[in-house]
């Protein structure tokens, strides 16, 4: 029960020596309690006076009243101290006297939930104003019992020890990953043998638990999350109907609320006396410590399990990726040394062969030989090759291990984390939709003379209605915008080399398609990075129109829509290259021209899968490096650097306190507030569909993300120790959404896989032609089977070449494409060769689909979802916590009936003087009455009994002695 000199809120100096222990900067002026919370609001006064040093600012009681005169003395040694006294006069704003008077029935709410509270003196005209929040351990018991937060017991068991091979084994690969440990008490922990069992905190059974100081049994981010759970649920319902500190947040009553950072991030030249932020920051957000594990058990502990969870993902991700990257590198090496012996790249750089290829463009294009190629096609060999096919299909069911093996490293750490169980916790309403609600009851209270179960309310599908409308509406025409940018792209490239066609210079003639190439990807990046931001703003805002009730519904919903406008821009230009790009433009002689003078784009003479790789490449790294990296690392700057900006601005130069002598919490104000994992999880979906998805094309993607996610994870980590504030606490069972969207990507994978190796390569083609129309069963003549004959008499007016080098005697040009010739009986129609390698492309789209995803599945099934020492071990653990809690009842029992036993052989000696007594069993012996004015012999206080076992054992006493020994 809190003593009555608690109830006031006390007004503290928050200026203290900084010579004291910088851990007292994260504690009460008592130099005792510990802040487990802070609010900050900003105040503005009208006027100030001067006082006598008596006379201190008014400060706010628990029941919300101002006394005068009262006066506040030091904790430490009792002083007073002149100060400026505030009087307020009245707020400038009415708005201002609502949100005053909104805080201090907030703050009434909180002290009788149980919460110790302390401000500071308000000695300036205007500023911030910070609120620190202490919960003392009967709240912290009791908050613990309600959420069933597991803690650990007494009990422990040791863990089964391997023996033989494996026990060599582990420990082998044990001593040769000790270099990159980190170096943390908690990782060191892990490795023991023993395992301490965990149960639900409860108040009843506080001996089980190791209590050896109730100050530190919660650690911080626990009591952090206790405390924001109850500023959660606290309403104000006398000044406004609202519920939580978040909703008083979204309206301007209080500026923000976190919990604090465990100090300086900064080591004291103390490895012993380092606090986990230090710990953090050395062993984990560090680039020096890039080589190291992730120490995901002091992240857990420190952020909380969801943000825990992230970087666990995150470092299974990167792990996988090596062997994935290791893979793609053999591949991209098979192709460059086998690229002297293909016979397809040897015939097209062959001079001798002569096949003189019809415009690229009309009138001003001139014929061209494809020995000019011969770079491109070698460039294209060293991703389009048999291995390519290996790679595409390793790829998938490497996806697929990846999902399994998350899942298995999930349960671990719902395991270790004392995860297992856990039930959902019901969430509250966000503010949005509590004003709206709010709305809607006074509508229907105003319209209705009738006011019955006007509580009951909710919002219906009619009140979201136009919201979804608005949404649909919106992502169609996101999409648009996207294909759209894509198409203006597509412009760029035609006119680009239409006009670069036309230079008298033959140095600019010979570059059109490497230079309108890359200008193209790089505008097509650009548009990207740009569409990108918009996009996520634009599904926050079609979220938000959706009304969502609680805050996993809005974040669903969030990610979505995020991941749908975020995965076409990003996507849409590599789809059309890969798909779409040479397969509408025509034939000479019935080319497709867009806006009646520009021809469609055709594929490079080496195929479009070089071109799919140049543009999967530059967007995946440019999206990375620029994007992933320096947004990441320069917004936060920019952002910190406005707010200081905007600080000095509000606030008077001679009344900016001292640097040197701010507290944690002023600190902590100054970082970035954390705004969710969702761009964080984002950033790495669209990753894992670029490594996943086109992987065929580029099998250096593996290596790339590799190297990125290397300095990903070490710049997220330093984000979240050094640069955000202190996130809250919030438990997770698993990732979430992200799970689905991750399977669905690997799915999908395999479907695109097949049609880029089947449509966009050449790999089909050739095996066509090897085993059926060859006459040699190889290779050679591959590249004249793949090219069609065209009589140049045939090209329609004003599109032969105007000036042409190779001679007046050129009656045929030959293009890429599988045609009947012009002496045929139907020139220029799809010949049989073409309808052969369609059927055999779906053939393969077929085969390959089935093939792997049977092979998926095969994996899925084998590799089991929850690993066999986590299942032996819950089964073991939950035997000894039923063995504990039944000698804990044996115990009780025993006590209570040895106390029975006692009394009732002292009162049957001296009343009855019976002496044949120890026979008997309690259940028989007839107690007498109690002397009124005996006093027994000073014995030790037994264990307190639950109350059901209690009357379980009066029962089986007689009646009569029931009112007797109830006050034992």
């Amino acid at each position: 029960m809190l003593q009555t000199s608690e109830n006031k809120i006390h007004v503290a100096n928050n200026l203290m020596d900084m010579d004291q222990d910088p851990r007292k900067r994260l504690y009460f002026a008592d130099g005792r309690r510990k802040v487990d919370y802070v609010l900050v609001y900003h105040y503005r006064k009208r006027s100030s006076v001067r006082g006598s040093p008596s006379q201190h600012r008014l400060s706010i009681i628990s029941n919300g009243s101002y006394p005068l005169g009262v006066e506040e003395k030091d904790p430490e040694g009792g002083k007073e101290e002149p100060v400026e006294v505030v009087v307020n006069v009245g707020p400038s704003d009415p708005a201002d006297g609502e949100k005053i008077m909104i805080r201090e029935e907030f703050e009434g709410n909180l002290k009788d939930a149980g919460l110790e509270i302390e401000r500071d003196k308000e000695t300036k005209a205007h500023g911030h104003a910070f609120i620190r929040l202490h919960a003392p351990w009967q709240v912290l018991s009791r908050e613990a019992e309600f959420l069933k937060i597991k803690v650990p017991t007494k009990k422990s068991y040791e863990l089964r020890e391997e023996k033989g091979l494996a026990a060599t084994m582990n420990e082998v690969w044990r001593k040769l990953n000790q270099p990159f440990q980190p170096k943390v008490p908690h990782h060191e922990q892990d490795h023991s043998r023993t395992k301490f069992l965990s149960h639900c905190f409860s108040r009843d059974k506080l001996h089980l638990y190791n209590i050896k100081s109730k100050d530190t049994f919660f650690d911080n981010a626990t009591r952090s999350r206790i405390v924001y759970e109850i500023l959660r649920r606290t309403a104000c319902t006398r000044t406004c109907q609202t519920m939580g500190i978040t909703t008083l947040i979204a309206n301007g009553v209080y500026d923000s609320a976190f919990p604090l950072h465990d100090g300086d991030f900064h080591p004291n030249g103390q490895a012993e006396g380092k606090n986990d932020r230090q710990l953090l920051h050395d062993e984990w957000a560090r680039y020096g410590a890039f080589y190291k594990y992730q120490p995901v058990d002091l992240i857990r502990k420190y952020f909380g399990e969801k943000i825990g969870l992230y970087f666990a993902w995150l470092g299974v991700y990167t792990q996988l990726l090596i062997p994935a990257s290791v893979v793609g590198i053999i591949v991209f090496f098979y192709g460059w040394a086998t690229v002297e012996t293909n016979i397809p790249s040897q015939e097209m750089c062959d001079e001798d062969q002569n096949f003189t290829m019809c415009p690229l463009c009309d009138r001003a294009c001139d014929y061209w030989h494809l020995s000019t190629a011969c770079g491109t096609a070698r460039a294209s060999h060293l991703f389009d090759n048999p291995a390519t096919v290996f790679f595409a299909i390793f790829m998938s069911l490497w996806a697929a291990m990846f999902l399994e093996h998350w899942k298995r490293r999930q349960i671990s750490l719902n395991y270790s984390w004392d995860l297992t169980g856990m039930e959902e916790e019901e969430e509250h309403p966000r503010p949005k939709y509590e004003t709206i609600l709010l709305q809607k009851r006074q509508r229907k209270k105003k319209n209705k003379k009738n006011k019955n179960e006007t509580g009951h309310e909710k919002l219906t599908w009619r009140d979201r209605l136009p919201g979804y409308l608005i949404n649909i509406s919106s992502i169609l025409f996101m999409f648009g915008v996207t294909c759209s940018a894509v198409f203006s792209v597509i412009i760029y490239r035609i006119t680009i080399s239409a006009l670069m066609a036309m230079s008298p210079d033959p140095e600019v003639k010979s570059n059109v398609r490497v230079t309108v190439t890359a200008t193209a990807v790089i505008i097509n990046l650009v548009v990207i990075l740009i569409l990108d931001e918009i996009y996520g703003m634009v599904a926050a805002w079609l979220t938000e129109l959706e009304i969502p009730k609680t805050e996993t519904n809005f974040e669903e919903r969030l990610i979505l829509k995020a991941f749908l406008l975020k995965f076409m821009n990003a996507y849409a230009p590599i789809f059309y290259v890969a798909f779409f790009k040479g397969r509408f433009a025509g034939h000479p002689g019935n080319y497709v021209y867009v806006f009646n003078d520009y021809r469609m784009e055709e594929c490079a003479p080496g195929g479009c899968l070089i071109e799919l790789c140049i543009q999967l490449s530059i967007i995946m790294l440019g999206k990375q490096l620029i994007q992933n990296n320096i947004f990441e690392i320069g917004i936060p700057k920019l952002k910190k650097l406005c707010r200081t900006l905007k600080d000095k601005e509000r606030v008077p130069k001679e009344i900016v306190e001292q640097p040197g002598r701010r507290q944690q919490w002023h600190l902590d104000y100054d970082l970035e507030p954390f705004d969710g994992l969702t761009p964080e999880y984002m950033e790495m979906i669209i990753q894992f569909g670029f490594v996943s998805l086109f992987v065929a094309s580029f099998p250096l993607a593996p290596l790339f993300a590799l190297l990125n996610n290397v300095i990903e994870i070490r710049l997220d980590a330093k984000k979240f120790v050094r640069e955000l504030r202190r996130p809250d606490a919030i438990r997770a069972k698993d990732i979430g959404i992200w799970y689905n969207i991750l399977s669905g990507l690997g799915k999908f994978s395999v479907i695109i896989n097949a049609f880029v190796i089947s449509f966009t390569s050449d790999f089909i083609p050739r095996l066509v032609y090897q085993y059926m129309y060859s006459e040699t069963g190889t290779m050679h003549g591959f590249i004249n089977h793949t090219l069609s004959y065209f009589n140049v008499s045939n090209f329609k007016p004003g599109t032969v070449p105007s000036i042409s080098g190779l001679g007046k005697d050129i009656a045929f040009c030959r293009y890429k494409d599988y045609r009947e010739p012009p002496w045929s009986t139907e020139p220029y129609q799809f010949s049989k060769q073409y309808w052969s390698v369609l059927a055999a492309r779906l053939g393969f789209v077929i085969l390959f689909q089935n093939l792997v995803i049977t092979m998926s599945m095969l994996v899925a099934w084998v590799i089991p979802d929850v690993p066999k020492n986590i299942s032996e071990q819950l089964k073991k653990e939950k035997t000894l916590l039923v063995d504990v809690f039944l000698n804990e009842e044996k115990e009780k029992l025993q006590l209570i009936q040895s106390l029975f036993s006692r009394d009732l052989t002292q009162e049957q000696q001296e009343d009855l003087k019976v002496t044949d007594q120890t026979s008997l069993p309690l259940q028989q012996t007839q107690p007498g009455p109690l002397p009124p004015t005996s006093s027994p012999a000073p014995r030790s206080r037994p264990r307190a009994a639950s109350f059901s076992q209690f009357t379980r054992q009066m029962s089986m006493s007689p009646r009569s002695d029931v009112t007797q020994h109830t006050a034992v």
